[in-house]
């Protein structure tokens, strides 16, 4: 499950992307049996017609080009379908004619209940074969990820994050099957997911295939085993959230050569050894997060005044030393938590420099 923060940060990285996937047009008119589609889609769903806003404004007397959620093309293709948060629980099997819709480059359904009756994603959605961006977080599926999603060859964006209790989590068996046509794909969120992958083969089968990856978020996904080499691959990478796992390891020294890095969220991971400082001299870096790592060892660098640092939690870690004068050289800082740590010394004066800083 993604952390509290990232819920505001996350979605600004997402929007470049999608904004590049498709570009709404104006004065489309909706093609015939696109529209029918979505009338026999919209009736096969069950939600709640007094909270919807979205699907309630579905109508045959409206182009469906017009309606909340969608977006067509100029000769009224519908591209993109957004119907999340519609408190959909039930009504997308694999005979649905959302399939029918074989134009779609952008699908959400985050945030509904389909796996009421646990359901698992339908495997029909390999059927979209145009899809660049797909969103199924917190849908509610259950069981295991459909293999039919490596069908889909243009995905930039797949989001498949999960908040199912343990027992319900979804879950992907073979990791490397799934992910190795996705080329193209440019933002991983498993958040939640359940991988089967036994040792480093998880590391393998994202840095073999995913080599133009700037986002992987994989908390709680039941992971272990230290970081694998092939990671420093991924040279693209700016976010990387791999909370709740038992990694139990060094954070590798390769992590400092991502020079695109902006998120480095690793909470809760068994982190030992002494973490590298150089990565928190990386200019990019906006938000670290060790927090709860109990044996993790380290110290603060130097700072540089180009610094982008806005977010630091090192509590309940050993991070211990002083903390460095240059900390008041990092302008964006609105965040310190060093509670429980082994800190030393004075606070520096040059902390009253940071006219963000609102946590402490």
């Amino acid at each position: 499950m993604k952390t509290s923060w990232l819920h505001f940060f996350l979605p600004l990285i997402t929007t470049l992307w999608v904004s590049s996937i498709i570009i709404p047009a104006a004065h489309s008119q909706c093609i015939e049996d696109q529209q029918l589609s979505l009338l026999h889609f919209k009736k096969s769903l069950v939600f709640n017609h007094s909270i919807s806003t979205k699907l309630v404004s579905w109508n045959a007397s409206n182009d469906c080009c017009s309606w909340v959620g969608v977006t067509c093309s100029r000769n009224g293709r519908v591209l993109g379908l957004d119907i999340s948060s519609e408190h959909i629980t039930a009504g997308i099997s694999n005979s649905s004619s959302l399939f029918h819709l074989h134009y779609l480059q952008r699908l959400n359904l985050a945030d509904n209940r389909l796996g009421r009756d646990s359901q698992s994603i339908p495997s029909a959605i390999g059927k979209l074969l145009n899809l660049r961006y797909l969103n199924l977080a917190d849908s509610g599926y259950q069981g295991q990820i459909p293999i039919e999603i490596s069908h889909l060859r243009r995905l930039v964006v797949l989001d498949l994050s999960s908040n199912q209790a343990y027992s319900l989590k979804p879950g992907i068996p073979n990791l490397h099957m799934l992910i190795h046509n996705l080329t193209q794909l440019r933002e991983l969120y498993l958040d939640g997911v359940h991988i089967s992958e036994q040792g480093s083969d998880w590391c393998r089968a994202v840095s073999s295939s995913l080599l133009n990856l700037s986002v992987l978020s994989m908390s709680s996904c039941d992971v272990s085993v230290p970081f694998h080499e092939s990671l420093a691959n991924l040279r693209s990478l700016s976010v990387i959230i791999l909370d709740e796992n038992n990694i139990s390891a060094l954070v590798p020294g390769f992590f400092a050569n991502f020079s695109n890095l902006t998120i480095l969220s690793l909470v809760y991971c068994g982190l030992q050894g002494t973490f590298p400082k150089e990565i928190f001299q990386i200019p990019s870096l906006q938000i670290v997060d060790l927090s709860s790592n109990f044996e993790l060892v380290g110290s603060l660098p130097e700072f540089s005044s180009k610094g982008s640092l806005q977010y630091l939690k090192l509590r309940d870690t050993k991070f211990s030393g002083l903390l460095p004068n240059s900390l008041g050289s990092l302008k964006m800082l609105s965040t310190i938590d060093i509670r429980e740590c082994h800190f030393m010394g004075p606070i520096p004066k040059s902390m009253t420099n940071l006219t963000r800083l609102v946590s402490l």
